[in-house]
């Protein structure tokens, strides 16, 4: 494995659209990945629940993050982070796109199933 990895704007290892959502997948290593996830107004995840831990930065916007039992109100530069093994998702509770980065070690996003 390289020592630097520099990703580029637009430079994405994949991308996937679904109505409402846009996932780029920025990085994948054997102990890491890094997502940038948009929501429009009122979209949300599907429920998530995977091996690891993870983290969500808000870039823009807001979320209401729920893990297990749980609800967080995030807006731009709040981070959350959380065990993945809990059911967890995310909804933009906003008027605006929310725009906010997940990173999770280790890498065990289930991308084909967004």
């Amino acid at each position: 494995m390289d020592e630097v990895i520099l990703v580029k704007k637009g430079d994405q290892k994949s991308e996937l659209k679904r109505p409402g959502r846009h996932y780029r997948l920025m990085l994948k290593t054997k102990q890491i990945e890094s997502i940038v996830a948009e929501l429009d107004p009122q979209a949300e995840s599907r429920w998530f629940q995977h091996q690891g831990e993870e983290m969500h930065l808000m870039l823009q916007g807001e979320i209401e993050y729920t893990v297990g039992e749980h609800s967080y109100k995030l807006s731009e530069g709040d981070l959350l982070w959380h065990l993945s093994n809990v059911r967890h998702r995310a909804k933009n509770i906003g008027k605006k796109k929310a725009v906010y980065v997940t990173v999770s070690s280790p890498p065990t996003f289930m991308w084909g199933d967004l």
